[in-house]
Order: structure tokens, then sequence, then C-alpha cells
């Protein structure tokens, strides 16, 4: 195996792992258990990465940290964007989510 497959495959897998968080934090509408510095951490980590990766053309490094950033990017906007949901008591979130009143 070309070892820039290898690069590949494990930049694919790593990149990959924060879209299920991208789209639970998207369809629930709420990033109330999401740090804000996690992601922001993450993203400044992989930018240096990224750099790195740039100046070395090193192609899994740099395509790995491009898709990366821009998964941790959206959750951060998805953080902020639902940062008024996530005051609302977790008891009363769930009531009306789960057992939104009827409309008449």
């Amino acid at each position: 195996m070309n070892i820039t497959w290898l690069g590949l495959l494990a930049g694919a897998v790593t990149s990959v792992a924060a879209v299920p968080q991208v789209v639970k934090t998207y369809r629930t509408r709420h990033a109330r258990d999401i740090s804000i510095w996690q992601p922001v951490l993450l993203t400044v980590g992989m930018a240096l990465w990224l750099i790195y990766g740039i100046l070395l053309r090193d192609v899994p490094l740099i395509a790995a940290n491009i898709f990366s950033i821009v998964c941790y990017a959206i959750l951060i906007i998805l953080k902020i964007r639902f940062r008024e949901d996530d005051k609302i008591p977790v008891r009363d979130y769930i009531t009306e989510n789960i057992f939104p009143e009827e409309e008449s």
C-alpha cells in the first residue's frame, strides 16, 4: 500500500468523526452539552496542521485538515446559533420538544 493512501485513509476516518456531532447538533437544534472551547481549540490546532501540511506539500494532511476545519467551523456556528435554546432549562426543553402543546 502506498504511504499516501494510508495517510488519506487515516485522515478520512478521523475527519469523518466530526460529522455525527454536527448532524446531531443540527437535528436537535441545541448544543447545550458542547463546550465552545473544544471545537475552537481543535480548529486552531487543525489550522496549524493544515499550514504544516501545505509547507510539506502533504496531500493527506491538507485534505484531512480542510475537511475537519469545515466540520468544526459548522459546529462552532451551530453552537453560537443555538445558544438561546441552550439557556432553556433541560426539563422545559424536553417537555416542549417531546410533548408539544397542541394547537386548538
